[in-house]
């Protein structure tokens, strides 16, 4: 082993991360959740390792089952399992963000699954680590970032539905991995065109969630300003959530209708502060933590609370939070981590 098969075989996909990283425009993935999610990929190669080396010793599995099924299955399921947890937490507002933390698990894997061979195999020749370097560890990378761009993408549109996107997203996730392990050409055309392939698909999908990221926000700032303005100035009785919060009088008690109107008050605030960190990233400027955030999360439990699961529901018809919605309280957490807990 040497300087030079360490460095083709490790070096790749961790300077493809960086480039992703690079070209977000909105730094929406901070340093230490991408530092997390390559310390997961680790841990699912670790896993992956134990469970295949099980499945083979108990099953009797042969080398082309295992490269070509068991494996992909198997591999892409523990790297899945992270990107599943934050989309249901909802960790994660864009597909850009999406692509890279997934793609960060996929890194993590390939490099911790490459030492491991370093170690195992290490008078292999260059020609192999080249392949493992820039053609299975971009391939892991590549895989994950699919999976949450289509778990992430198919959770937008289909609203209500999480069991679908995840399985679509799967799929497609395992086929590309056992379809790169059943190249006909060999691994080094099967390098070669992934190492195509996963940068166009990755390029399209940035390009697109960023002119979906300006138009959001230019509609959704102008929407949560005039909604603001009209509950400062007390003009909201005469539009659509007014004529509502009347209505709700008659199966509510009057100061729970008050608290479901500062509750709209509040989230509306916290949306318009979210929206400016986004805009103030994309300008280039460090966005410093508000105090006040902190109090405005406090007050927004305290009113969820007091109006309860029924309440909430009964506002959903004029004021529903959406999954990215959601996800703006993670980007404005006052600690600055970005790592709030919500929904």
């Amino acid at each position: 082993m040497t300087v030079i098969h360490v460095t083709v075989s490790l070096l790749p996909v961790v300077l493809f991360l960086a480039g992703l990283m690079l070209i977000d425009s909105y730094k929406l993935v901070r340093g230490r959740a991408v530092f997390l999610s390559l310390l997961v990929g680790g841990v699912a190669a670790g896993l992956s390792w134990v469970v295949n080396t099980w499945l083979v010793r108990n099953y009797g599995i042969s080398d082309d089952q295992l490269q070509r099924y068991v494996a992909p299955f198997v591999e892409e399921l523990f790297k899945a399992s992270y990107i599943t947890y934050i989309l249901a937490r909802n960790r994660v507002g864009f597909t850009v963000d999406a692509a890279i933390t997934g793609f960060a698990v996929g890194a993590g894997f390939a490099v911790i699954e490459n030492i491991y061979y370093l170690s195992d195999e290490g008078g292999a020749s260059l020609r192999i680590w080249v392949i493992r370097g820039i053609g299975t560890a971009i391939m892991h990378g590549g895989t994950m970032a699919v999976f949450a761009i289509l778990a992430k993408s198919f959770r937008d549109r289909m609203n209500d539905a999480r069991i679908a996107p995840l399985v679509i997203a799967f799929t497609a996730a395992f086929l590309l991995h056992s379809v790169y392990n059943h190249f006909p050409l060999g691994p080094d055309y099967g390098a070669a065109v992934q190492v195509v392939v996963f940068p166009l698909i990755i390029a399209s999908m940035f390009h697109e969630s960023e002119k979906r990221t300006r138009s959001w926000l230019g509609s959704g700032f102008d929407t949560d300003q005039e909604l603001l303005k009209s509950i400062i100035s007390g003009d909201i009785s005469e539009t659509r959530i007014g004529e509502y919060l009347r209505a709700l009088k008659e199966r509510f008690e009057g100061p729970i209708v008050v608290d479901m109107l500062c509750l709209i008050r509040i989230r509306v605030e916290l949306s318009l502060r979210a929206k400016g960190v986004l805009m103030m990233r994309n300008a280039g400027f460090k966005v410093q933590p508000d105090p006040m955030t902190r109090h405005k999360f406090a007050e927004l439990k305290y009113l969820e609370e007091s109006i309860g699961r029924t309440g909430l529901l009964a506002i959903e018809p004029v004021h529903k939070w959406t999954r990215r919605d959601l996800w703006q309280l993670n980007l404005i957490d006052v600690s600055g981590s970005d790592a709030s807990s919500s929904g």
